[in-house]
């Protein structure tokens, strides 16, 4: 494993937007301008002492952060081995982690007097977040959502519609969050003068890698002030599911510089690597770009994007954040993946055992440190970013169960 230092974290992304050699910017000209505002705006306002304390005080009184650290005794004592934390970002307002994104990104759009936000979303939590803080600030608000995962997703569709956003279900390619994301690249070229876009993950054209990390970085700031206030130690490891990767990476990247602290991204691996059908782009995937950026992409040797599964709409995406492709370069994170049967078994598992309901995308993460634990000591910690809970996914669950709701 390598050490990352902290020159060198304060040094990435460089100033165009890459991460070794991947990030960048690969988009049509009609996109630069719109890039070149928003990564001045951001530049200026992350330095910015009001800035800062505006979205301090929209996650402490909005969102309701800090989320807590709980120790999952019964499973930890069940697998043996290591003592497992969660960091409970289920428990935010909207249900994930993803609001901490869209309570900032909207702050930039308000800043720059958009009105007009468009989202991608793929389990439809984004979607759900950003909805719900254009409610909240009046906005206009259009959400690209593939058809199938409109289908999968309909719980959080109506929420969506309950909010006031109008949710576009795409019918193109394999409907799913890919296609939702070149739809939302089409709009926001045809819209740029009066549109914010609100990219979920740390995926996209430079300054969203960055930006999408900063904000999500709360996550494991406060997982290492509890971890030491509650263990007297940092963890050993910590372990999240990787879509696009930003709960990851929030999670991930306060603790980099920490060479003691081992780091799992936990993929979709579908029905098996060995068998294509999956989400896996780390695990199985070799640089190309999409959406924007250089990155680890599930393609054929034409540089065509292959179709994914997975049994979670969130992690069923081709690519992944550049910053996740750098770390897996420089081995400073370990990329797994679990597949769809491990998956729903942890989700039942941890449901029984904890009490708590995870999201089928955080279940990967869960699958994974199932496996892990019991390598490690009872010294020893894991803290496993729970990203989102699983309300959205239980008619999901119930058709695999044979069960319609």
């Amino acid at each position: 494993m390598n050490q990352i230092t902290t020159d060198l974290l304060a040094t990435t992304p460089d100033a165009a937007g890459r991460f070794g050699d991947y990030g960048g910017r690969y988009v049509s000209e009609t996109l630069i301008a719109a890039l070149d505002e928003l990564d001045s705006l951001y530049n200026r306002l992350s330095q910015d002492p009001d800035f800062q304390r505006e979205f301090d005080e929209d996650l402490a009184h909005y969102v309701g952060r800090p989320s807590p650290l709980y120790e999952a005794r019964r499973w930890s004592e069940k697998l043996g081995g290591a003592r497992i934390f969660f960091k409970r970002e289920d428990l935010n307002h909207t249900g994930a982690h993803k609001v901490n994104n869209t309570v900032g990104q909207a702050l930039l759009a308000k800043h720059m007097g958009k009105q007009r936000i468009i989202a991608e979303t793929g389990a439809g939590q984004h979607g759900v977040a950003s909805a719900t803080i254009a409610a909240r600030l009046g906005m206009e608000c259009h959400v690209f959502m593939g058809e199938e995962d409109v289908y999968r997703q309909s719980l959080n569709v109506y929420r969506m519609k309950l909010l006031g956003a109008e949710v576009v279900p795409v019918t193109s390619g394999t409907r799913t969050l890919k296609d939702a994301m070149n739809e939302a690249m089409r709009d926001w070229v045809t819209n740029v003068d009066d549109t914010f876009y609100i990219i979920g993950t740390v995926a996209g054209p430079a300054p969203y890698p960055r930006l999408v990390r900063d904000f999500q970085s709360v996550i494991g700031r406060e997982a290492r002030a509890q971890s030491l206030a509650m263990t007297g130690k940092l963890p050993d490891a910590l372990v999240a599911c990787v879509g696009g990767g930003s709960n990851a990476i929030g999670l991930f990247y306060p603790f980099l510089s920490d060479e003691g602290v081992a780091m799992y991204g936990v993929e979709a691996g579908g029905d098996g690597l060995a068998t294509g059908r999956h989400a896996a782009p780390l695990s199985a995937g070799t640089p190309g770009v999409l959406h924007g950026n250089k990155t680890y992409l599930m393609q054929d040797d034409d540089g065509q994007i292959l179709h994914t599964h997975s049994v979670s709409a969130g992690l069923d995406y081709p690519g992944v954040g550049p910053e996740h492709a750098w770390l897996k370069d420089m081995g400073r994170v370990e990329y797994v993946a679990a597949d769809d049967q491990e998956t729903l078994a942890a989700f039942h598992e941890v449901t029984r055992t904890e009490g708590i309901m995870p999201a089928l995308e955080t279940a990967h993460a869960l699958a994974y440190t199932a496996r892990l634990a019991p390598t490690m000591g009872r010294d020893q910690i894991i803290v496993v970013n729970l990203s989102g809970r699983g309300d959205k996914d239980i008619n999901t669950v119930a058709r695999l169960d044979g069960i319609e709701l």
